[in-house]
């Protein structure tokens, strides 16, 4: 209902004097814009890219990159992260709702858009891509999910299996990407970006459908790497900064705004309660989100990269003063002083305040409010690069995937590799992709989600894909739960 509301509200607003006639045959350019941006708008808030709790939290959590130590009292959340951390979630804990309802509420929009203007080709056509980029982050999460298009009815519609998701994702993108700008625009898919949901499609086919299709990604690929706008930034941290709406780099971005589109906070979710002194932060941080000491170390201390982690000593503004947290000093042994260590004591009951590396990949503007402005990047070229290496070597060349990969460690600063195997790929995209949220599905891929970590055992294949969330599961009689639940 709240869907509609919003949707009547645009059309009151835009289409005065334009009937309906008038809308099918001649649709008013900045109409249009503002339907795609009503559905672009639900991909944005809490639980989605750069934001706590749901879909971004458990990508990053679930993985080797990221934890979020337990302090005491802070950060227990009745052990929901602890969980994520080891793979052993449940269906009732309340945030595997959040990875679900993201996508859908991106579906529910464009499925309603559609409904109400079917013969605006450039609007369906868009939405229709967008909807199948909701429902590959479902199939990669869930699979086993409902398929609910324009016209279904059913109330309580029954999963698709696998295979229909991905056949439809497939078709629904070839079918419509034809009719997508081919403009570098970046808050928007385009004809680009389309071709990389396929590629990201069929790079992950195997742990989709057990069918490889490294062929098919390549083909993908190579038309966004020889046809498309896009061009690694002579700066890493460029693509990344508070202004990087301009960025050669990035794809497909989310355009936040302190002001206006909010959701955007990982400031808040990594950096210690203090560290507002450091920033003249507006609001407190929340001192959770830490990256693991064996990934940091995975960083050579040459690679510009890693400062994509803080560690060290924290001072004030200033620079000089240093930061001391007197009143929740906890007996680390670096004393009330901060200092962010690479190492973390333990996951819980009691880590450090001070413990752990933080993520320092985006940049943080003195005086930042609680929202940050930088554009969240979904697909950056670096991305289609390291695909690029990785089909490439899956396929048997090694030196073409050499070709490739060292693009991407010339930028960073450090040496070309002279051998490639698998296992230096996914350390490669880890460093370079890092807190973007696809390690999850990397890890899966390279066949490594199920291995072990600090404070990780080893867990079960059936952990490759969430639970169907309770909630969902009581509301639909005709969804099944995914096997190991």
């Amino acid at each position: 209902m709240a869907l509609t509301l919003v949707s009547c509200e645009l059309e009151q607003e835009v289409l005065t004097g334009v009937t309906a006639e008038d809308l099918a045959n001649n649709p008013p350019d900045e109409l249009v814009e503002v339907l795609k941006q009503s559905a672009y708008a639900r991909l944005m808030g809490g639980g989605s890219f750069g934001g706590h709790g749901g879909f971004y939290s458990y990508q990053e959590i679930s993985s080797d990159e990221i934890a979020i130590p337990v302090k005491g009292g802070d950060w227990n959340d009745g052990g929901v992260w602890v969980r994520a951390h080891r793979h052993t979630w449940a269906v009732d804990d309340v945030d595997i709702n959040g990875i679900w309802d993201f996508p859908y509420r991106v579906i529910a929009e464009s499925n309603l858009l559609i409904q109400q203007y079917p013969d605006v080709e450039e609007l369906v056509a868009e939405l229709r891509v967008l909807r199948s980029l909701g429902y590959l982050w479902l199939l990669d999460s869930f699979g086993n999910v409902p398929l609910i298009i324009e016209t279904t009815t059913d109330p309580a519609p029954p999963a698709a299996t696998d295979r229909e998701l991905f056949d439809f994702i497939e078709a629904s993108v070839k079918d419509n990407l034809d009719m997508l700008t081919k403009d570098n625009v970046r808050i928007n898919l385009n004809y680009w970006t389309a071709h990389m949901i396929l590629a990201k499609l069929y790079i992950n086919a195997e742990a989709y459908i057990g069918e490889p299709r490294w062929a098919e990604a390549e083909e993908m690929l190579d038309i966004i790497i020889n046809e498309g706008p896009y061009t690694l930034s002579p700066n890493y941290f460029a693509n990344f900064s508070a202004n990087n709406a301009g960025s050669v780099e990035n794809m497909f971005t989310l355009p936040y705004d302190a002001n206006n589109a909010g959701g955007f906070n990982i400031h808040h979710m990594t950096f210690h309660y203090d560290s507002q002194r450091t920033f003249n932060l507006v609001d407190q941080p929340w001192n959770g989100y830490a990256a693991l000491e064996e990934f940091y170390n995975s960083y050579s201390d040459n690679d510009l990269r890693k400062n994509n982690l803080l560690t060290g000593p924290q001072f004030e503004l200033d620079g000089v003063t240093p930061l001391r947290d007197e009143s929740g000093w906890d007996g680390d042994p670096d004393g009330p002083e901060i200092n962010f260590t690479p190492e973390i004591n333990e996951l819980q009951p009691n880590a450090f305040r001070q413990a752990g590396a933080r993520i320092n990949k985006f940049e943080i503007p003195l005086g930042a409010q609680p929202d940050l402005n930088n554009d969240f990047p979904i697909f950056r070229y670096a991305d289609v690069i390291l695909m690029k290496a990785e089909v490439r070597l899956r396929q048997g060349d090694v030196s073409g995937a050499l070709g490739f990969v060292n693009q991407v460690r010339q930028r960073a600063g450090v040496e070309d590799f002279t051998t490639l195997t698998l296992d230096d790929l996914l350390a490669e995209r880890g460093r370079e992709m890092f807190a973007e949220g696809w390690r999850r599905s990397d890890l899966i891929r390279f066949g490594r989600f199920n291995g072990t970590w600090w404070e990780k055992p080893t867990s079960p294949v059936t952990r490759n894909r969430f639970p169907i969330p309770l909630n969902q599961l009581q509301g639909n009689p005709n969804l099944r739960q995914n096997p190991g639940y």
